[in-house]
């Protein structure tokens, strides 16, 4: 799945700026965009609308679908599934998880002696 990268469209944007001698304030009356919100856009604070996209790529002379890149997948699930990782990765992932059981059984057994020890006031 492919996504809007605000990275790629902040450094696009300045660097065709620049490259075409425009300051932020003649870019915006190009494109009819505010001022702020190209400086915005350039400090990946703001996506702009879909007209303004268009006004923008239009100016600048770039293309919109080169701001989308591939979504990358997290490796969470990987990391659990023990795919993909080293051997000392799977040991050190091997003892997280029996960290986390300990500390989970420490957790269980304090709240069920406090909720044993009988009340002293």
């Amino acid at each position: 799945m492919r996504k809007l990268s605000t990275a790629k469209l902040a450094e696009t944007v300045k660097l065709k700026r620049e490259e075409k001698k425009l300051t932020q304030e003649q870019l915006s009356n190009l494109t009819g965009i505010n001022r702020v919100m190209i400086g915005r856009i350039e400090r990946e604070n703001f996506i702009p609308s879909i007209t303004q996209f268009e006004s923008l790529a239009n100016t600048l002379d770039f293309e919109i679908t080169d701001m989308f890149i591939e979504k990358q997948e997290t490796n969470s699930f990987i990391a659990l599934r023990s795919e993909a990782l080293s051997e000392n990765e799977k040991e050190g992932v091997e003892k997280l998880f029996k960290m986390m059981l300990t500390l989970r059984q420490q957790i269980l057994l304090r709240s069920k002696f406090k909720n044993a020890t009988p009340n002293r006031a």
